[in-house]
């Protein structure tokens, strides 16, 4: 089923809001990116002094210039991990266009979706990110003690997160969010697989900006199937 999902949202790359999704999420997540680094680099150099006296060395005046370029070397590695949580919540406040071009070619015969709204869209992505950001975050201390499990814990980190995320949008869309969290309790299993099978090439830079994207068409395959031939409760907020 996961599989069907995701080669019918890769047949469907070229749609026109799919490449208006991608656009937007590469360009709002280089310049977050660019401004993050650039903004992080100049604090290192503020907080930086110009000269050090060094006891049986002298002054040394390139301290500041070594600690700025360090640090935008470590901010753009950081950045490596930060992306990803970025580009997926970026695209995120987009879903409700993908969906709906995947309900539009493979789902014509059902009612339209109520949608999230704006203002729950926003919430969401917001939430989302945080809790993307600071786990990330931790799991770059658990990379440096445990450095041999550094690539499943992160596919299976952001699996979690993504796939719970993206089911929990694509659901609310047509039952409200009550209902979303219990069909995702429901079949937490394969909703965690098809997230980690989505995190997995998030790995690979520029495809993990089109991987959003296509996991988010997945999920809206994923969520039909699971649901096919189930009784459709009020939609609650």
């Amino acid at each position: 089923m996961i599989v069907n999902a995701f080669l019918s949202a890769l047949g469907q790359l070229g749609d026109p809001r799919f490449r208006r999704v991608l656009l937007i999420g590469f360009a709002l997540t280089i310049a977050l990116l660019v401004a993050a680094t650039s903004g992080f680099v100049w604090l290192v150099g503020w907080l930086t002094a110009d000269s050090v006296d060094v006891p049986w060395i002298g002054t040394i005046t390139w301290l500041d210039d070594v600690l700025t370029w360090a640090s935008f070397f470590v901010f753009l590695v950081l950045s490596m991990f930060l992306m990803i949580p970025v580009a997926s919540v970026i695209t995120s406040m987009f879903l409700d266009d993908v969906a709906g071009a995947v309900e539009d070619r493979h789902y014509a015969h059902l009612p339209a979706a109520k949608g999230t709204g704006f203002g729950d869209g926003l919430v969401d992505t917001v939430n989302f990110l945080g809790v993307l950001v600071a786990a990330n975050i931790v799991a770059i201390i658990l990379y440096v003690f445990l450095p041999f499990g550094t690539v499943f814990i992160f596919w299976g980190l952001n699996g979690f997160l993504l796939g719970r995320e993206y089911f929990t949008l694509v659901a609310m869309r047509r039952v409200g969010r009550a209902e979303a969290k219990v069909l995702r309790r429901e079949h937490v299993g394969t909703i965690w697989i098809a997230g980690t099978l989505m995190a997995i090439p998030l790995t690979i830079p520029f495809l993990n900006l089109v991987i959003p994207i296509l996991g988010a068409a997945t999920f809206t395959h994923i969520y039909h199937q699971l649901t096919a031939g189930r009784p459709v409760s009020n939609p609650e907020s």
